[in-house]
């Protein structure tokens, strides 16, 4: 009987080792999990970020565009206007 309980007593403490064991593991396959899914946000983060950014500059530069477009075509009509006003002189 003593020497089932010894054996069970040992068997017992090596499944609670193994069951702690197991546990730990557990634990930190969950974390790695954790810093993983933790990464890949940060990443996304950054990628939307930078995407923010580059749509930012391509606004920034489309109104650029369009306000040298603007000057562009006041000049024009400025240059028109003093054209026909030369020539109205002219005349």
């Amino acid at each position: 009987m003593t020497m089932m309980m010894a054996n069970s007593k040992i068997f017992t403490t090596r499944m609670t080792m193994m069951t702690v064991t197991m546990m730990m593991m557990i634990m930190m396959m969950m974390m790695m999990m954790m810093v993983m899914m933790m990464m890949m946000m940060m990443m996304m983060m950054m990628v939307m970020m930078v995407m923010m950014m580059m749509m930012f500059i391509i606004m920034l530069m489309m109104m650029m565009m369009m306000m040298m477009m603007m000057m562009m075509m006041m000049m024009m009509m400025m240059m028109m206007m003093i054209a026909i006003a030369t020539i109205i002189g002219l005349i």
